[in-house]
């Protein structure tokens, strides 16, 4: 293999340190952390663990004020590479979300692959098998053929790397729009499921214990990908496209398998994914989280390049590697089983008590930092930054008394329903396997996607949701909204909400509105976490999502878990039998602010977001899901974007073919806030004649209205009052001829 380097290093000054990322005061406390001037490998090891996307410098403190445990919970959140939640049966769910927008901007199919591939490899590091991958995707205006190749390669990448892993791609979202433009949003998200006895721990202990490093050799792709994420996108950064990993799912799909062998071994201390910051990240943060300390021989570091210095072997952020600590005298059986599965196992290092990360490329020691100054939750640098109320927010006022109503109501639900945010994403999601595995039961496409558990009745709900126009018109609201959408959506299935995980994206936190934003939207999603007992896993934070036009919506996504406790309770929104009455849970109060139809009919994005009282939410939600288990509800689905008109499509479209629906609703509202007001806390429902009083009993309980507005019908129509009344058939073209259109 190719040898490290003894490379003349750069000299370090002050300068040095801005370009690496550093400020002037964090450059000076390295300085009084080392005693001494860093060499220009402990320079780029500060730079990438204090860097934004690996610290969390300007968001920990914010972070904290979430709810971060629960009854469920086996471990708080950012004590593990992902979060752990007890299903019972002796089983916990891992699940996490992550980022990977600037790789993906740049090199879109690598981005993409590679955060899927992250991602999985933050889930099997904890010992649990992955059963479904998500994601959340937002792109500019489809107009742009640029956004267009985004979007193809996007998928591509995160469909490709995912089938030849053999993970099911079960749901996720797409939104357009122009807020996303030069900067799409790329996040995903990975569920695996663990027994509880077989969880392993990202720890290194045990003074004299061996340091191996598994996987795919390291090369230069990647580095100062940490700092990469950590920055504006600028029209430089494009000539920058070796920050940007380079995935390999074949590999990855036998690191699995390895890992998932390993974690069940007795001998096993440790491991942890290499993804940020590589080598640096996984070994600091490892002896940091066991008190220990780490020397590690950089020399020992399989090489897929010749000439690579320590720097660059230390910050490579190549994929499909692994670090792992094992008890001292089982070095034997650890190599078997990497070998068996045809993967690299190295030793390179051991653990020390000393409490420092020592480097050395042959017998010069190359780098000797402490371990506890360099990871978040440790040493490394917390800060808060200025906030300001946007001037922006005095400026939407909305009168909708001045918007002129359309004059043709069919036409303009059928112009929503072809939204590239709202049609049916089919042309997406068929890249994806969704059924590999066979546990897949509700795919793409529904409120929420559904994996059973083999030799149980139970079943796992998963959903992801963000609306970035709400989170800009009122960052609280929108935060909160963003919780309670999702944990709608999983009981729209026929699941109990139990946890979250969050990937926070925003626009450079330095600028005080910009942090406004963010703090508030966690305030937001506080909020709502408490009220529903959704507490957080763990997640992601990713800042600087801007690009020369600006920043980005303000765009916090939420990965909801729920719980099916039996599978038959499953619910899906088609509606099933003519003659069913459907009924609105809570109230239809015609929000336009924020709606996607204000911005298509109007060219507005202004008003407040929808109201969103979380009292009420919880008691929508309660009475849904109890009258799911017990067998009274048909179909279920919420109210969102698009509002009640495209609500009621999209169930007829998913529902039994031939069947159409016919709806009576009072008039207190303009014909255009009953159809396309996207009011909260409001779920459809369908039921037979002879389940209505049972459910207005649990609606009594949990007093929330319940009002039935139509029937099922078999003329295979849609028909409102007397404003809309449209074949079937059209609706179909429109709904799921729309994206592809656009494509």
């Amino acid at each position: 293999m190719p040898a490290a380097a003894k490379i003349k290093e750069p000299e370090v000054t002050a300068e040095l340190a801005l370009e690496h990322g550093l400020s002037a005061d964090e450059y000076d406390r390295i300085c009084d952390i080392l005693g001494r001037d860093p060499n220009y490998t402990e320079l780029g090891i500060f730079s990438v663990m204090w860097s934004e996307h690996c610290s969390y410098k300007s968001s920990i403190k914010v972070l904290k004020t979430l709810p971060r445990s629960g009854e469920r919970l086996l471990v708080e959140a950012g004590e593990e590479n992902a979060g752990l939640v007890d299903i019972g049966d002796g089983l916990a769910v891992a699940f996490k979300i992550e980022s990977h927008n600037h790789p993906s901007a740049i090199e879109p199919y690598q981005g993409a692959a590679t955060g899927v591939g992250g991602i999985m490899r933050d889930i099997f590091t904890m010992g649990a098998r992955p059963v479904a991958s998500l994601n959340s995707l937002r792109f500019g205006s489809l107009d742009d053929p640029h956004n267009r190749f985004l979007l193809d390669q996007v998928v591509k990448g995160i469909g490709d790397y995912g089938n030849c892993l053999g993970i099911p791609t079960v749901g996720g979202e797409v939104v357009i729009s122009d807020a996303y433009q030069g900067n799409p949003i790329i996040n995903a998200m990975a569920v695996g499921v663990v027994e509880h006895g077989k969880v392993a721990s990202a720890v290194a202990k045990g003074a004299g214990n061996p340091v191996y490093l598994v996987g795919s050799k390291t090369g230069r792709d990647g580095i100062h990908g940490a700092t990469f994420a950590s920055e504006e996108l600028s029209s430089e950064s494009a000539a920058r496209k070796s920050n940007v990993q380079v995935g390999d799912p074949f590999t990855e799909k036998l690191l699995m398998e390895a890992s998932l062998e390993l974690a069940g071994r007795s001998f096993l201390v440790g491991m942890q994914d290499m993804g940020a910051a590589g080598i640096t990240c996984s070994s600091s943060e490892m002896a940091a989280k066991g008190g220990a300390g780490m020397r590690l021989q950089i020399d020992k570091v399989p090489l897929r390049e010749p000439g690579m210095s320590p720097y660059e072997i230390l910050l490579s952020e190549s994929q499909e590697r692994m670090l792992v600590v094992i008890q001292k005298g089982f070095e034997q059986e650890l190599q078997e089983i990497f070998h068996r599965w045809e993967l690299g196992c190295v030793r390179i290092g051991e653990v020390t008590n000393t409490g420092r990360l020592e480097l050395y490329l042959r017998k010069h020691k190359v780098a000797d930092v402490p371990c506890h100054d360099l990871v978040l939750g440790g040493g490394a640098p917390q800060y808060n930054l200025p906030s300001k109320r946007p001037a922006y927010l005095s400026n939407l006022t909305l009168d909708i008394s001045a918007l002129k109503e359309p004059r043709d109501l069919n036409a303009t639900l059928l112009l929503l329903l072809g939204r590239p945010s709202i049609a049916h994403k089919g042309a997406i999601f068929g890249q994806y396997d969704s059924t590999i595995g066979t546990d897949t039961v509700q795919g793409p496409g529904g409120d929420a996607a559904v994996i059973r558990l083999k030799g149980t009745r139970k079943a796992l709900a998963f959903s992801t949701d963000g609306n970035g126009r709400y989170v800009y018109l009122n960052p609280r609201s929108g935060g909160a909204i963003a919780v309670a959408e999702a944990a709608r959506n999983v009981v729209c299935a026929g699941a109990k909400p139990v946890a979250i995980t969050n990937c926070l994206n925003f626009g450079n936190p330095n600028d005080p509105e910009i942090y406004y934003q963010f703090t508030e939207a966690v305030v937001g999603i506080t909020q709502a976490c408490r009220a529903l007992n959704t507490p957080v896993t763990g997640g992601n934070v990713s800042f600087y999502n801007e690009n020369p036009g600006g920043a980005i919506y303000p765009t916090p996504v939420i990965g909801m878990l729920g719980i099916i406790e039996n599978i038959e309770h499953l619910t899906t929104p088609g509606f099933k039998a003519e003659g069913d009455f459907v009924v609105v849970l809570g109230s239809i109060n015609g929000d336009l602010g924020g709606s996607e139809y204000l911005e298509m009919e109007h060219g507005q994005v202004a008003g407040n977001a929808p109201l969103i009282d979380l009292d009420t939410e919880l008691h929508v939600q309660n009475v849904c899901l109890a009258a799911i288990q017990e067998g009274l509800i048909h179909s279920a689905h919420d109210i969102s974007d698009g509002g009640l008109a495209v609500c009621l499509s999209e169930s007829l479209l998913g529902g039994t073919d031939g069947l159409g629906v016919e709806i009576h609703l009072s008039r207190r509202l303009r014909n255009d806030e009953i159809l396309f007001g996207e009011s909260q806390s409001t779920i459809i429902v369908t039921i037979s004649e002879d389940h209505l009083l049972p459910l207005q009993r649990l609606a009594m309980q949990e007093q929330i209205p319940v009002v039935t507005i139509g029937r099922v019908t078999a003329d295979a129509r849609l028909k409102i009052n007397d404003i809309v009344d449209i074949k079937r058939a059209d609706l179909a073209k429109a709904y799921y001829g729309g994206f592809a259109a656009i494509m």
